[in-house]
């Protein structure tokens, strides 16, 4: 049950995205720009690292919904929940798996990311733009769960996870919050 009276049971993000528009705004385009725009991780990479860091974090609103969104963008269901179990048997390509262990690093022990985490995403043939998308999605993603948690919210079904992460798909960050577009 979420921690304010004034939202509703099944709550979420977009009650209190709604309710500040003017701190929101601006954070619903740079999410739009970070999973939607240019990089070399498609979009549903970049959903699956969502669903990947909420896992990590145990934000049980945010995995579900971005592993379905991850899914909704083409990724195989039930492979978010693979990588959270173990990176290197997970089914993703290898080429994946060094910037899925520097995304994990940076969850779970962020001071003891190295230069010897950079050197093997670049060494698996990830640029500059795709090791900043991984920091970028992780860093969004880890403060989603600080308004997750210190809300109450609790998670949706897997069934309405998939309708919103099909809406997302085709609206993306910016439509998934109508008073955002307002002044």
């Amino acid at each position: 049950m979420p921690f304010l009276k004034s939202h509703k049971e099944n709550a979420g993000p977009a009650e209190v995205f709604n309710a500040y528009p003017e701190v929101y705004r601006h954070w619903a385009q740079m999410g739009e720009a970070l999973i939607n725009g240019p990089s070399p991780l498609s979009p549903g990479e970049r959903e699956m690292i969502q669903g990947f860091v909420a896992g990590l974090l145990n934000c049980k609103f945010a995995y579900v919904a971005h592993s379905a969104a991850a899914v909704a963008r083409g990724i195989a269901p039930g492979t978010v929940e693979k990588l959270v179990a173990d990176i290197a048997s997970a089914p993703v390509n290898e080429k994946l798996k060094p910037l899925m262990a520097l995304v994990k690093k940076l969850v779970l022990a962020p001071t003891e990311v190295s230069q010897s985490d950079a050197d093997a995403v670049f060494a698996a043939g990830w640029d500059e733009q795709a090791y900043h998308s991984a920091v970028a999605v992780t860093a969004r993603m880890t403060f989603m769960s600080k308004i997750i948690h210190g809300h109450g919210f609790i998670p949706m079904s897997p069934e309405r996870a998939k309708v919103n992460a099909e809406h997302r798909a085709k609206t993306g960050y910016v439509g998934l919050y109508p008073r955002l577009g307002q002044k």
